[in-house]
């Protein structure tokens, strides 16, 4: 069916004006805020619209293209959605939708402008044209550039990816990099078009980019009534989700949604979330003061698709559909992005770039206000993937190589197997968390010096965090003094989480620690290091010894078993008990005692089972915890004086808090030791001076 165009309305003063999409600017005003309208009457979509090409040209009689043989496709259009199950289970919302615009031709949902803008130009002739962009839409019009044989010129900012220049170079485009910001890039691109009497694409203020991002609305409508509609409705979303730079999607799509109320196949408007990163969000800014003009911003920010610092008259719109129908704009870093953009990748499977992470970011956001409702149905704009941003979240280090090099026939088994072993090293993940990039890049080098393990760095703890859920590593190296969030709570964090409370964790801190630190730190980590004080070769054995005794513990079960021994200890060793409902503490101190191979070690988790164990065999030292579930340490204690048995058995009582004056006197012959202030090697020295001292009759 033809084009139902009827009309082209300005925005600013409300002329009518001929359906013209080359329309540059209103007749009357000047204003370049142009708006295409429709014979809607005359639709009719109520009964379906299945024979139609499964495009965004289905949808023809609400597109201003009068010639449909003048049409540039590529198959864009009627992407799917598909509920995202997985990333709803973490962050604790049942209704979350993506509309994967990645299968697009080149991959945005910038192909819907790209479409509609050049087959327009082709229609009215245009041989040349001139676009502004920061990466997407640059790429979407030098694909129907190209196909259309229409030659582009694309202005872009200095710092856009130099992948995504690539491939526009690959299309055939003229690239022109300016050295400024977008705005600034925007005003040279049209003052070039000017001078060489060029079409300049007006993006959001002209009729085909606004037009081309209605297919968007009408697809969601169209197949969410498939699945939820009843008598041939078609459904919105509760809320639509994008990130944004100067508006020209969800304006598109708030005039789709719009369009579909207007003839009766939908009865509600979707909240807006409009999302922004905040190194360039003069939107946010001015939602949150109640403005309804946005000021510019200069844009600093990693995510340069985002980076438009002047949204103009798009943001009184958006502003203005928000507070008619509902929504919010938030902002979130890059940072959040970042994060945002692993947790789909990971959750879900979906590759996303950047700007798209900042939508799931600001998902997070909105979710975790409360403005989403635990009812309500969230679609997100999903686009792209993650090339221009990768070196900002990867890096080569998630990359293993595996060489196994040339060899004779006879020994390519004996090769495979040393590549192997080379592969078990490769594998072991250490993460190392400080805000100061040096003193990461210098851990990672001192390990990496001395064995090929993969160490990834972090200099943001909630990154840190991220990584370490994400990457599960086999160790830890943290800072305490951090940003946004210190180290202790970083910890408390790991340890509160069933998947990391049992990685390792070696502090690594320039910071001197009181009491109460070490009260903090008490059963959380294996051992504290003071920066610009510890012999790097010993920080190396130590990681070592740690990583090689957590996999020996892995290997047999979860927790070790009472009886197993790690290291076989010498014939005579020294038997110690270590009773503590702790098993990590009590794991440290059997590995640290077992490591000397000068005692034999076991452990209890109650005193009654400890009490039993020693009539069983008869320890050398106890080193007894204050707190255990059954009874106190100190009663264990006063039950072994009573027993002709256990009374001489030498014991030391560990607490992670100093004993008050009521309880001193109950420690009776007893040794007391602070857990905190015991390292490696006083720990050792102290049991063998215990057990060796002699006891009085």
């Amino acid at each position: 069916m033809p084009t139902l165009f009827s009309e082209v309305v300005c925005l600013t003063c409300g002329h009518h004006m001929l359906p013209d999409p080359m329309l540059a600017k209103c007749e009357r005003c000047g204003s370049a805020w142009l708006d295409a309208r429709y014979h809607y009457s005359e639709v009719r979509w109520a009964n379906g619209l299945a024979r139609r090409p499964l495009s965004l040209w289905r949808y023809e009689e609400l597109l201003p293209l009068s010639d449909s043989s003048q049409r540039v496709s590529i198959s864009e259009g009627m992407t799917p959605i598909i509920r995202a199950e997985r990333l709803g289970e973490t962050l604790g919302h049942e209704h979350i939708l993506i509309k994967d615009e990645r299968r697009m031709p080149t991959n945005s949902f910038k192909d819907r402008q790209g479409a509609l803008s050049v087959s327009i130009l082709k229609q009215a002739g245009i041989k040349e044209c001139v676009l502004a962009s920061t990466g997407n839409a640059a790429a979407a019009y030098a694909a129907y550039c190209a196909r259309a044989g229409i030659k582009l010129w694309v202005f872009l900012p200095s710092m856009v990816p130099a992948e995504k220049m690539r491939e526009l170079g690959l299309y055939g485009a003229e690239l022109i990099k300016v050295t400024g910001t977008y705005d600034q890039t925007k005003k040279v691109a049209a003052d070039f078009a000017a001078r060489r009497n060029l079409y300049f694409d007006r993006g959001a203020k002209g009729i085909p980019g606004k037009e081309s991002m209605k297919t968007l609305a009408f697809e969601i409508a169209e197949q969410l009534g498939i699945e939820y509609g009843e008598d041939g409705r078609w459904v919105a979303p509760d809320w639509y989700i994008q990130a944004v730079s100067g508006g020209i999607g969800p304006l598109g799509v708030y005039k789709g949604f719009l369009e579909l109320h207007q003839i009766g196949l939908i009865d509600k408007i979707p909240k807006l979330g409009i999302v922004q990163v905040e190194g360039c969000a003069p939107m946010v800014r001015a939602f949150e003061r109640g403005l309804a003009q946005a000021e510019p911003v200069v844009p600093e920010t990693l995510i340069t698709v985002l980076a438009t610092g002047d949204p103009s008259y798009a943001y009184t719109l958006l502003y203005e559909a928000i507070q008619r129908h509902g929504g919010a704009m938030v902002s979130v870093d890059d940072g959040q992005a970042f994060r945002a953009m692993r947790r789909v990748a990971r959750t879900e499977g979906f590759s996303v770039e950047p700007a798209t992470a900042v939508a799931f970011a600001g998902l997070e956001k909105l979710l975790a206000t409360g403005a989403i409702q635990p009812h309500e149905r969230v679609l997100l704009n999903c686009s792209g993937h993650t090339f221009p941003a990768e070196k900002h979240i990867l890096e080569d280090q998630y990359v293993l190589e595996l060489e196994l090099g040339a060899a004779a026939p006879s020994q390519q088994t004996e090769g495979l197997g040393a590549a192997l072993e080379r592969l078990d090293e490769q594998i072991t993940t250490i993460v190392v968390i400080d805000d100061n990039p040096n003193d990461t890049r210098l851990i990672r080098r001192l390990l990496q010096a001395h064995k090929n393990y993969r160490v990834f760095e972090s200099n943001n703890p909630l990154d840190g965090l991220d990584l370490v859920r994400q990457r599960r590593p086999d160790l830890v190296i943290t800072d305490l003094s951090m940003p946004e969030m210190d180290g202790f709570s970083l910890l408390e964090a790991l340890k509160a989480d069933p998947e990391t409370a049992h990685i390792p964790v070696i502090v690594l801190s320039g910071k001197t620690l009181t009491q109460a630190d070490q009260a903090r730190l008490s059963g959380q980590i294996d051992s504290v290091w003071l920066k610009g004080s510890y012999s790097t070769r010993e920080l190396v054995d130590h990681v070592v010894s740690t990583l090689k005794d957590r996999a020996a513990e892995s290997a047999e079960s979860p927790l070790p078993k009472r009886a197993t021994q790690l290291v076989q200890p010498v014939e005579g060793a020294f038997k110690v008990l270590i009773v503590d409902d702790n098993p990590y503490d009590a794991r440290l101190v059997r590995r640290i005692l077992e490591a000397s191979r000068k005692f034999s070690v076991s452990e209890a988790r109650t005193g009654e089972s400890a009490l039993k164990a020693m009539q069983e065999q008869l320890p050398d030292l106890v080193i007894l915890d204050v707190m255990l579930p059954d009874m106190g340490g100190l009663d264990v204690l006063e039950r072994m004086r009573q027993s002709e048995r256990l009374r001489n058995v030498r014991v030391a009582v560990m607490s992670a808090k100093e004993l008050g004056e009521i309880d001193r006197p109950r420690l009776q012959d007893a040794v007391f030791w602070q857990k905190a202030t015991l390292d490696r090697k006083r720990l050792v020295e102290a049991v063998e001076a215990q057990i060796k001292q002699p006891r009085s009759p």
